[in-house]
C-alpha cells in the first residue's frame, strides 16, 4: 500500500464506522439454523416465517451493508486531514472482507440450497454466518476505536503502552455491562440450561484476566517502576478470587449456587484505581471518580445477590421481570469503561490544555454511558417482543388440510398445555423438584403447584 493510499484509508469516517456497529448489533445476527424434522413428506419448505426472530432482520442488514459501501467510499474521498500509515486504515480492509463474507453467506442460506454438496456446505455455511454475525458488532467496536484514536494522533511510540491499557480494560468493562444486561432481560432461561451460576462464568474470566495481568504488567528482570507493582498485585488478586468464585459456585449436590467473589473482586479494582496515583490534577480526579463508580457496581452486585434476589437466579423463572435495583450494577460498568478509556495520559493532556474541568468531562462521559445503555436496552426489548413462534405440529397441520382452515395459535398453545400438564402429572414420581422447575415452556404457577 502506498503512502498516499495508507493516508486516504487512514480517514474511513467515524461515523461509519459507528453506523456499521449499530446497524449490524440491531440485526441481532443469528445463523439460519434449520430442521427438517416438522417438514412433511414430499415439501421443501415448511409453514414457519422466513424471518424467526424479526421481521426486520433482513432489511436491518441491508441498511447497513449500504451504509457501510457509501462509507468506504467517502472515506477515500474526504480530502481533509491527512493521517501516516495507521492501524485505523489497515484494520478497514479485514472488516470490508468480514462484511462481504457476511452478505454473501446471507444471500446463500436464503437461497436454501439444500439438496446434494448443498447440504454439506450449508451445515458449515450456518455456522459460519452466526460466528462471523456475532464479531461483527465486535470488530466495528474496535474499528470505531482505532479512527477515534487515528484522528487524535494517540497511542504512539512511548504512549502505546498505557493507551492500549485504558482502551482494552476500558472496553471489558463495557462489555462486561453489555453481557450482565443480556442475561438480566433476556439470558436467565439459557444460565438455567447450563446448570451453572452466573458468577461461574464471572470466574473463569477473571481468574484468567488476573493471570494474564500478572505476567504483564511489570517488565520482568528489570526494575519496579511506577504502578507496576500495584498492577501487577491486582492481577494476583484477581486469579485468586477468581478459583475461590469458581470453588464456591457449586452447591455440594453439584448445583449452581451464586456468590459474591465477583463484586468482591470490582469492588477492591475500584479502591485501587481511586488511589492510582497521576501526573495531572484532572486525570486524578478521573481515575479517583472511575474507582469510586466501579466501586459502587460491586457494592451493588453484593446488594443485588444478598438482599434483592436472596440468592436466587432472577426475580421469575425466566428473569422477565427484573427489580429496577437490578439495572444499577450493568450501568455502573457501562460508566466505569467509558470513564476509564477517556483518563488515558494523552487525552487528560487535552482536556487540560482545553481548560476543561474534571466535572464537565465526567459528565460529559456519564452521557455516553446512558446513550449506549439506553441503546442495548433498546435492542434487547426488540429481541424480546419478537419470540420465537411455535412451530405447528405434523398432526396441526394435517388437521388443517383436511379441515379446510388452520388451527389458531391460541388454541394450539392450551393444547400443548394440557398435554405438558398431563405428562407432568404422570411424571411427577420420576423427576425431582429441580427438574420440574427446570422443565422448558412449564409456567411457574404451575411448577409452584406440583412442588409444593
Amino acid at each position: 500500500m502506498s503512502y498516499g493510499t495508507a493516508r486516504k484509508r487512514g480517514t474511513l469516517d467515524l461515523g461509519f464506522a459507528l453506523l456499521l456497529a449499530l446497524s449490524l448489533a440491531a440485526t441481532g445476527v443469528r445463523g439460519h439454523e434449520h430442521s427438517t424434522d416438522e417438514l412433511e413428506e414430499g415439501e421443501v419448505i415448511s409453514a414457519e416465517p422466513i424471518i424467526v426472530r424479526s421481521k426486520w432482520h433482513v432489511p436491518m442488514q441491508v441498511v447497513g451493508t449500504v451504509l457501510a459501501i457509501a462509507g468506504w467510499f467517502l472515506g477515500h474521498k474526504h480530502k481533509g486531514r491527512q493521517f501516516a500509515p495507521n492501524i485505523h486504515a489497515a484494520f478497514a480492509s479485514s472488516l470490508m472482507l468480514m462484511l462481504t463474507l457476511q452478505v454473501v453467506l446471507g444471500i446463500y442460506l436464503k437461497l436454501h440450497l439444500e439438496k446434494g454438496i448443498h447440504a454439506f456446505i450449508r451445515r458449515y455455511a450456518v455456522i459460519c454466518h452466526g460466528v462471523v454475525g456475532k464479531l461483527m458488532p465486535i470488530v466495528s467496536w474496535v474499528q470505531m476505536l482505532f479512527g477515534g484514536i487515528t484522528a487524535l494522533g494517540f497511542c504512539r511510540e512511548d504512549h502505546l503502552g498505557q493507551c492500549l491499557a485504558h482502551f482494552i480494560m476500558g472496553s471489558a468493562f463495557i462489555a462486561y455491562g453489555i453481557l450482565l444486561t443480556i442475561l438480566l432481560l433476556v439470558g436467565q432461561l439459557w444460565l438455567k440450561r447450563t446448570g451453572r451460576s452466573q458468577e461461574f462464568f464471572d470466574s473463569v474470566v477473571i481468574a484468567a484476566w488476573g493471570c494474564v495481568n500478572t505476567f504483564t504488567e511489570h517488565r520482568w528482570g528489570g526494575p519496579w517502576e511506577g504502578n507496576d507493582l500495584q498492577h501487577t498485585a491486582m492481577g494476583i488478586v484477581w486469579w485468586c478470587a477468581g478459583l475461590v468464585g469458581i470453588w464456591l459456585s457449586r452447591k455440594r449436590d453439584g448445583s449452581p449456587k451464586r456468590n459474591l467473589m465477583p463484586a468482591i473482586v470490582i469492588l477492591l479494582t475500584g479502591y485501587a484505581m481511586s488511589a492510582h496515583p497521576q501526573h495531572l490534577m484532572v486525570s486524578t480526579m478521573v481515575h479517583a471518580i472511575f474507582g469510586y463508580t466501579l466501586m459502587a457496581a460491586g457494592l451493588t452486585r453484593i446488594i443485588e445477590i444478598s438482599f434483592v434476589l436472596r440468592d436466587r437466579d432472577a426475580t421469575t423463572h425466566d428473569g422477565s421481570d427484573p427489580n429496577s435495583f437490578q439495572y444499577l450494577t450493568p450501568f455502573l460498568l457501562y460508566a466505569s469503561g467509558f470513564l476509564f478509556m477517556g483518563a488515558n495520559e494523552e487525552q487528560m493532556l487535552l482536556v487540560s490544555n482545553a481548560g476543561i474541568t474534571h466535572v464537565s468531562y465526567i459528565l460529559i462521559l456519564y452521557s455516553f454511558a446512558f446513550l449506549l445503555f439506553l441503546f442495548v436496552l433498546m435492542l434487547l426489548h426488540l429481541y424480546a417482543i419478537n419470540p420465537k413462534k411455535d412451530a405447528p405440529t405434523k398432526q396441526e397441520r394435517a388437521s388443517s388440510r383436511s379441515g379446510g382452515r388452520a388451527v389458531s395459535r391460541e388454541r394450539s398453545r392450551e393444547a400443548a398445555a394440557r398435554v405438558r400438564d398431563a405428562e407432568e402429572f404422570e411424571l411427577e414420581g420420576l423427576m425431582s423438584e429441580d427438574e420440574l422447575l427446570d422443565s422448558p415452556g412449564s409456567p411457574p404457577a404451575k411448577q409452584t403447584q406440583l412442588v409444593s
